[in-house]
């Protein structure tokens, strides 16, 4: 008989348990860089997440006498499901002690719940949609995490292994991109031949640009430009403006850079964003809290640039213009500006193993390949 009690989260109080856990988990580690506490009760939170509009989701805690030594949500996102033919149950936010036991009961809790509501597979980690972090980390132990993506001690993807009935659903893997000291000659001249043959702009956003509109723009060019990645599902206004009022506090707009097709009254066409990296902010702030003094780290990254590295949030381009070059274009606007802050290198988030057009970005670039992380499937049986 298992010593183990999987308990479901049904209560402010529980979800600040099931939160907290990870900050136990981790503490101490120089590699994690956990989220805030404020925004992952957030992102849990039914009547708060503007994703539960077409998610359902449970929260469970694995106890043993009494205390909690794991954690996991089952996530259903119908619109991710319909889009892709799926009938998925994904599993995220998976924290566990060292005992196969324990990680055992998460995923069958996951399972079970999932059965019941006509699932027939099991995949993650992933979250609600790609703005949370998704994929097991599977090398790259000894690298300093970014808070856009998971950090897991090796022990996780081990039980995978030995659990039995897990294949690989996706691999991703994760770039070091080094900072030039000038501009490549070779990217510098494709960017002004692609800037005088189209007529494309690149431009740094303003406050007047959003006041008049231009999160909205941004957002919808990013759903049109990732509607085919591994997973995704279309962001609606009512998230992108929860996004817009989450992030765009804290964000250098500088660091957020468009591409205009002038031919086409300005049309939007490509979009780079880039923050100044909060991993080591994040960890100054005791169990995620920005009070007393975790608001002073983030605001020194943020505004002060006291960071050696930039996070490469997200790049998308539309397809009829990659081959026109307008990635070029955002490179050769945003490198001046790393150079100006200071930033020594870049970090990628996750890019799918296969997807070389995403990769093949950074060959004007002093790269290395530091981190791989994994996505789980498994059937469900029907019994």
């Amino acid at each position: 008989m298992s010593s183990i009690e999987i308990k479901k989260v049904v209560s402010r109080r529980d979800l600040a348990s099931f939160v907290d856990f990870h900050y136990d988990l981790y503490k101490g580690n120089e590699y994690d860089a956990p989220n805030l506490f404020s925004d992952e009760m957030m992102t849990l939170d039914p009547k708060r997440n503007a994703a539960f509009d077409f998610c359902e989701a449970q929260c469970f805690l694995a106890l043993r006498e009494g205390k909690t030594v794991g954690r996991v949500a089952a996530i259903i996102n119908r619109k991710a499901n319909e889009r892709w033919g799926r009938r998925t149950v994904r599993f995220g936010w998976i924290d566990f002690v060292d005992d196969l036991e324990v990680s055992r009961a998460l995923l069958d809790a996951v399972e079970q719940w999932g059965r019941e509501r006509g699932m027939t597979e099991v995949v993650g980690p992933l979250g609600f949609t790609d703005f949370d972090p998704e994929g097991m980390l599977t090398d790259g132990f000894d690298e300093l995490n970014t808070m856009a993506t998971i950090y897991n001690y090796p022990y996780y993807a081990e039980h995978m292994e030995r659990l039995g009935g897990w294949e690989k659903d996706n691999d991703y893997v994760e770039y070091k991109v080094y900072v030039p000291q000038e501009v490549p000659e070779r990217l510098k001249k494709i960017a002004g031949m692609v800037e005088k043959r189209y007529n494309l702009r690149a431009r740094s956003i303003t406050k007047a640009d959003l006041r008049q509109g231009m999160g909205l723009r941004v957002f919808h060019l990013i759903n049109e430009t990732f509607k085919n990645i591994y997973g995704f599902s279309e962001l609606s206004d009512r998230q992108i403006n929860q996004y817009l009022d989450m992030y765009l506090r804290w964000a250098d707009l500088r660091l957020i850079v468009v591409v205009e097709d002038m031919n086409a009254d300005g049309r939007l066409v490509g979009v780079g964003i880039s923050l100044p990296s909060l991993s080591r902010a994040v960890q100054k702030c005791r169990r995620g809290r920005l009070l007393p003094l975790g608001w002073w780290h983030l605001i020194r990254a943020l505004w002060f640039h006291k960071t050696r590295y930039v996070d490469l949030e997200m790049v998308g381009v539309l397809p009829e213009y990659r081959s026109k070059g307008a990635n070029a274009l955002l490179f050769a606007h945003l490198i001046p500006i790393y150079q100006e802050y200071g930033f020594e290198w870049g970090e990628t988030q996750v890019e799918m193993e296969t997807n070389e057009n995403v990769q093949s970005q950074w060959q004007f670039f002093k790269t290395e390949q530091h981190k791989r992380r994994r996505c789980y499937v498994k059937k469900i049986s029907l019994d």
